[in-house]
C-alpha cells in the first residue's frame, strides 16, 4: 500500500491555507521598504543606496530524529544553515550573517558544542558569519536527549541585480544541481517507513555502501558559493531551492504565469536513496516529486545560448550540473515528461 506525505501527517494543502490566512496580518506590518510578498524564497527589505537585504529562516525538521537515534549531532547544523542560505541566494543575495536557535529540556554542553560546530561548518561553506543565537533550556518540554534547531540568515544584493524569475520566457533552459540525498525535507514520511532507533546504525544499504542512518544524515548541500560565482559570469533568470513540496511547489515560485517548466526525467544522476524511498513507500511519480528533491537540490534558469557556459561554470565550482529541461508556454506549472 502506498504511503504518502499526507499519510505521514504532513498536509501541504493546510500549509497553503495557513499562508493565505497569515497574509492579511503580515501585510499590516509592511512599510514602503518591503519589496516582496510571502511566497518568494526570501524576505526583501530596501535599505537605500540601491541595496536590498534578503532574509530567510528555517529549521531542520524531523531529520533531527535520525540524529538522536544515531547519537550524531555535528551535521544537522550544516542542514540548518543550508536551509536558510540556499533560500537567500535564490535572489542573487550574498549571505552576510547567521543566527541559530537551540531549544532543549536539559542542556548537554558536549551536544550543544557539536551542534554549533556543524553550524559554524555550514557558515564557512556559505561564506557568512555566525554572529549570535539563543540556547533555550526548557525543562519538561522536550523528551530527554532531544532538542529543536532553527536558524536565520540575512544577505545583501543590489536592487537592480535581484533575481526573481520575472523575465523567464519560453525557450530558456533549466539546469539542475545535484543533491547529496534527501537534504532536510520529507522526513515525516521517512520516519513512517523506517524506525528511528539503533537499527539506523546497523542496517547496511549495500547499493550505497553506507548504513541507513548515514544515508539519512547526509548533510544538505550548500550551493551559495557556486551560485554567486555563476551570477558573476552569466545572466541568471531564476533560481529555485528544491525543498518541501519538491519540484511541484518550488519551481513554480519563480515562473511567470505565462510559462511552464518542462522537466525531462532521466537526465540527471539520482542518488540510490530515492529509488529506495519510492519503492518502500510505493509512491506515485506525482507524490515522489511533490515530497522529495529526487536528486536535484537547486534549479537554475538561463537563456538557451548561456546554458552550456553556465553548466560548465557550475561543474568547475564542483557541482553536479545537468540540463534537465526547458521553459515552454504555459500557466506557471511543472510538467514531467
Amino acid at each position: 500500500m502506498s504511503v504518502t506525505y499526507k499519510d505521514a501527517g504532513v498536509d501541504v494543502e493546510r500549509g497553503y491555507e495557513a499562508v493565505r490566512l497569515m497574509k492579511e496580518h503580515v501585510k499590516k506590518t509592511f512599510d514602503k521598504n518591503v519589496i516582496t510578498d510571502l511566497g518568494t524564497f526570501g524576505g526583501m527589505y530596501d535599505i537605500g543606496n540601491g541595496q536590498v537585504l534578503v532574509s530567510g529562516t528555517d529549521g531542520v525538521g524531523t531529520k533531527l530524529k535520525a540524529a538522536f537515534a544515531m547519537d550524531k549531532n555535528d551535521t544537522v547544523g550544516i542542514d540548518c544553515v543550508a536551509m536558510c542560505v540556499n533560500d537567500v541566494v535564490c535572489h542573487g543575495a550574498r549571505p552576510l550573517f547567521f543566527l541559530d536557535y537551540i531549544a532543549t529540556g536539559a542542556l548537554v554542553p558536549d551536544v550543544a558544542a557539536d551542534i554549533v560546530g556543524g553550524i559554524a561548518n555550514g557558515c564557512t561553506q556559505a561564506g557568512c558569519a555566525l554572529i549570535g543565537g539563543e540556547t533555550a533550556e526548557m525543562p519538561g518540554f522536550y523528551p530527554e536527549g532531544e532538542y529543536d534547531l532553527a536558524g536565520f540568515s540575512v544577505g545583501i544584493v543590489e536592487r537592480n541585480k535581484i533575481i526573481n524569475g520575472s523575465d523567464i520566457a519560453a525557450g530558456d533552459k533549466i539546469i539542475g544541481l545535484g543533491s547529496t540525498g534527501i537534504h532536510s525535507n520529507g522526513f515525516s514520511l521517512v520516519r513512517k517507513l523506517y524506525a528511528m532507533d539503533e537499527s539506523l546504525k546497523t542496517k547496511k544499504i549495500d547499493e550505497a555502501g553506507k548504513t541507513l542512518g548515514e544515508l539519512l544524515l547526509e548533510p544538505t548541500k550548500i550551493y551559495v558559493k557556486s551560485i554567486l560565482s555563476l551570477i558573476e559570469k552569466i545572466a541568471v533568470k531564476g533560481i529555485a531551492h528544491i525543498t518541501g513540496g519538491g519540484f511541484y511547489e518550488n519551481i513554480p515560485r519563480i515562473l511567470p504565469k505565462t510559462a511552464d517548466a518542462k522537466i525531462k526525467l532521466g537526465t540527471w544522476e539520482m542518488p540510490y536513496i530515492f529509488d529506495m524511498l519510492v519503492k518502500d513507500a510505493q509512491l506515485s511519480q506525482k507524490d515522489a516529486y511533490n515530497t522529495f528533491n529526487m536528486g536535484i537540490g537547486m534549479v537554475v534558469v538561463v537563456k538557451a545560448e548561456d546554458e552550456k557556459e553556465a553548466r560548465e561554470a557550475l561543474l568547475a565550482s564542483g557541482e553536479k550540473a545537468f540540463l534537465i529541461g526547458e521553459i515552454v508556454p504555459g500557466s506557471g506549472k511543472v510538467e514531467l515528461c
